[in-house]
């Protein structure tokens, strides 16, 4: 692609990041915030999404047959294991925005990737045919999760025993976090939740510790990731691995 091209497309996707958002649901609101840049997606998200590749591939150590990308948009993570696709028996991406769906449908047909099926849903509330699976991943979806927490013992909930949670996103440190644990200013745990705020993205300081009470903790990952179109400035992310734990009594 022409840097023109790509320049267009960039600047598509920042005029959706400010113009406002309506809707009456969440499913509306996301749509709104969507539709316009769906096209666009891909490209400027690489850039600002960091370490989902490395995410996923790390997962991929952990043998299973059903795999559940929840909030998985376009479908992109799949690029990363693109090679060890076949290993999985199902791999659902859900999601709860048509426009984003719709690339990821596109993407599959592309990519022929005959176990990969896409769930217009909202991911506390589905369940997938085979009950129970073995990894459960959200990628830069659960800041945009209302009920975060409900989405987190949803994932519990659906997991085997011995199963694996992988997530990644954008947060802020407690104000008094744990010693092992990154601190961050207060200028930080006051302006980057205020900045996301505007397009529905809602960091938060209690995502690692309620992570970490639910899960038994397999790696825990503190970042700082650089922001397109400004040279030098950087929003924290995390990377969790977790562990269904295995109740023996």
């Amino acid at each position: 692609m022409s840097f023109v091209a790509d320049l267009i497309e960039d600047i598509n996707v920042l005029y959706n990041l400010i113009k406002p958002i309506q809707g009456a649901t969440h499913q509306e609101r996301l749509e709104s915030f969507y539709k316009g840049q769906a096209q666009s997606y891909d490209s400027f998200r690489k850039r600002l999404l960091q370490g989902r590749e490395e995410l996923y591939k790390s997962l991929l150590q952990y043998p299973g047959d059903v795999w559940l990308d929840l909030g998985g948009g376009t479908g992109a993570n799949l690029e990363s294991i693109d090679a060890n696709l076949s290993q999985f028996k199902k791999f659902y991406i859900v999601d709860l925005c048509p426009s984003l769906l719709e690339i990821a449908k596109q993407r599959i047909i592309t990519k022929g990737w005959s176990n990969v099926e896409t769930v217009e849903a909202n991911v506390i509330e589905f369940t997938p045919p085979e009950k129970m699976v073995d990894v459960i991943t959200f990628s830069y979806s659960l800041t945009m999760i209302p009920d975060w927490f409900v989405a987190i013992d949803k994932a519990l909930e659906l997991l085997k025993p011995g199963g694996v949670i992988g997530v990644i996103d954008f947060y802020v440190s407690r104000k008094y976090p744990l010693a092992q644990w990154s601190s961050h200013s207060v200028f930080s745990r006051y302006f980057w939740p205020a900045w996301f705020a505007k397009d529905n993205v809602f960091l938060s300081s209690e995502h690692p510790p309620y992570l970490h009470h639910r899960f038994e903790s397999v790696q825990f990952i503190e970042k700082m990731a650089n922001l397109p179109f400004l040279p030098g400035v950087k929003v924290p992310y995390y990377t969790f691995i977790g562990r269904k734990k295995v109740d023996y009594s």
